[in-house]
């Protein structure tokens, strides 16, 4: 027998998945419209008409647009840590590791070249909730590079553990080069050898 508990819990499940999907919605739909029109030209209009939903279902989620795009590029800059961290063989030469970790952040980037503009040529001009998020997910990209060449492999090598100030340098310098590249109508992929030779240079043994 089906007890008001379970029925209960039962329908707490599927309220969260429904808030999950509308939050997806929106999310899919505000990444839409930047592909369109770019961040700048997006209204929660343009959002929610893509979203197939209402504003009312909008503001149940986010407080604004500026809300809804940092909600979206926590995902999509935590999703993109992870798929470096997961290309990275950590037994496989430093070199070698760092070609690894240089082509899984172009593939992220060129899947969604809009979105990666937006990130980093949007996010600067916005308010301090876009601040904070910038430096978090800056921080999120330096714990990640010291964490790979913090190994035996790169120790081995002379080169590893890596500064905070060289992987910001390392950081600032492919970020502008990939938003350049997009800006010039250029394919992200076309700058994969520049890129990983220069974080081969700046991360490499230190004579």
């Amino acid at each position: 027998m089906t007890t008001v508990a379970s029925a209960r819990t039962r329908l707490a499940a599927g309220t969260s998945d429904d808030v999950g999907a509308f939050r997806q919605r929106l999310l899919d739909g505000l990444a839409g419209s930047i592909v369109e029109v770019g961040y700048r030209n997006t209204t929660v209009a343009e959002i929610v008409r893509r979203a197939r939903t209402s504003r009312r279902t909008f503001y149940e989620h986010f407080s604004d647009k500026e809300a809804c795009f940092v909600t979206l590029l926590t995902d999509s800059n935590a999703e993109t840590v992870r798929q470096i961290s997961a290309a990275v063989d950590p037994g496989a030469p430093w070199a070698s590791q760092v070609r690894q970790a240089v082509e899984a952040w172009i593939a992220s980037a060129e899947s969604a070249p809009a979105i990666t503009l937006s990130w980093i040529r949007d996010v600067p001009a916005l308010g301090a909730p876009a601040r904070r998020l910038q430096r978090d997910m800056m921080e999120a990209f330096i714990v990640m590079i010291q964490t790979l060449c913090d190994t035996e492999e790169w120790r081995a090598a002379g080169a590893g553990p890596v500064s905070r100030q060289l992987t910001v340098l390392l950081l600032g310098g492919l970020r502008e080069l990939i938003a350049t590249t997009v800006e010039d109508g250029g394919q992200i992929s076309d700058v994969t050898e520049v890129a990983v030779q220069a974080s081969i240079a700046l991360l490499g043994p230190r004579g």
